[in-house]
């Protein structure tokens, strides 16, 4: 499934889906975090691999690792630059054109999960030739998806929803497989954006299939299993979102869970990226999720709901998961803070 699907889980990092690594974060001049979730989410997870962040002047976010030029990051070991943004439309500025180049130059090979392909900006196509470097674009969906089915398969499969893009589908997936495996269980992370698959080296990139393959697509990256195997597919989008919900409709129809775990940041009241669009309810998102769920997966249920509360202090957070939990009565906690409150929810995916 792409070029970094099939990459066995114990090879060394940097040999991970053929991507160079330790990697150098590129913010470009981002200023929302909610687009520079690709690097905070490398950081995050896999913070051995990555040396430090390069940003260009007008940016404000930062990952807190060293600010380094690509010269600086090569002399420390990185391999590769990774473009630590994920903007909407998945494009590349010609404002970043100069910084990718400076990285090219250095020695660096270009990771990009955007929708826009490296290969196709002349002045990159250029550099990369003149320096002997690669151009890598992990957004790239394998050939031969097949049309969905729909058909009833073996193995257990838990999906992330959310009320919004970039409030930590791939945050709690993550953590529900490692709670999962903390258990003894037999599980597998599987991801579905460009993010989860430089973490995981594995996955499909579900957002740039065709969508008339969506479905079909999610039935690949999570096929049959014995009973007792779970699959913990990361979410994409959100079914209420005003750009993004067809590929949400495909990628829950096509994985058919058996149960799926809410995402929410509170305190966001505007879809990000599109003023004037209210965030949907939690309440709103579990209904839509059961009723276009259950045209695949009949006996589809919410098991919780998955809180994002790293803006709030941990006495807020503790408040915010209790009276979540207590309104909706269902379990309710930050994955990331983990507890007895994350305990509860990995209770209630396995019920």
């Amino acid at each position: 499934m792409s070029a970094i699907a099939r990459v066995p889980r114990d090879e060394a990092p940097e040999e991970a889906g053929g991507l160079p690594s330790p990697y150098l974060l590129f913010l470009g001049d981002t200023v929302e975090p909610g687009y520079a979730k690709t690097a905070f989410g490398l950081r995050d997870w896999v913070a051995e691999r990555c040396v430090g962040e390069f940003a260009l002047p007008g940016a404000g976010v930062s990952t807190g690792l060293p600010a380094l030029t690509p010269a600086q990051a090569a002399a420390e070991g990185a391999r590769g630059l990774v473009i630590g943004v994920a903007n909407v439309g998945g494009v590349i500025p010609p404002a970043w054109v100069a910084g990718l180049v400076e990285a090219l130059e250095a020695g660096l090979d270009l990771v990009s999960g955007m929708h826009a392909r490296l290969s196709d900006i002349p002045e990159l196509k250029a550099a990369a030739a003149r320096a002997g470097r690669r151009l890598i674009d992990v957004r790239t969906p394998p050939p031969g998806i097949p049309v969905g089915t729909g058909k009833p398969r073996a193995g257990r499969r838990i999906l992330t929803v959310g009320t919004d893009c970039a409030l930590g589908k791939k945050y709690a997936a993550l953590a529900i497989t490692r709670g999962l495996k903390g258990r003894g269980l037999d599980v597998d992370f599987r991801a579905t954006g460009q993010t989860g698959i430089m973490i995981a080296g594995a996955g499909l990139p579900i957002d740039a299939v065709v969508s008339d393959f969506i479905a079909g697509a999610a039935e690949m990256l999570t096929p049959a299993a014995a009973p007792s195997h779970i699959d913990v597919i990361e979410g994409q989008g959100s079914l209420l979102h005003p750009a993004y919900g067809a590929v949400s409709v495909g990628l829950l129809q096509g994985s058919q869970p058996d149960v799926f775990v809410v995402c929410h940041e509170p305190g966001r009241t505007e879809i990000l990226g599109h003023p004037g669009h209210a965030v949907p309810s939690i309440e709103a998102v579990i209904a839509a999720t059961v009723a276009l769920g259950r045209v695949t997966s009949p006996n589809i249920r919410c098991a919780g709901i998955s809180l994002n509360t790293g803006k709030l202090s941990p006495e807020a957070a503790r408040a915010e998961i209790e009276a979540t939990a207590a309104r909706l009565g269902l379990p309710a906690a930050d994955p990331l803070r983990g507890g007895p409150a994350f305990e509860r929810l990995l209770d209630a995916c396995l019920a």
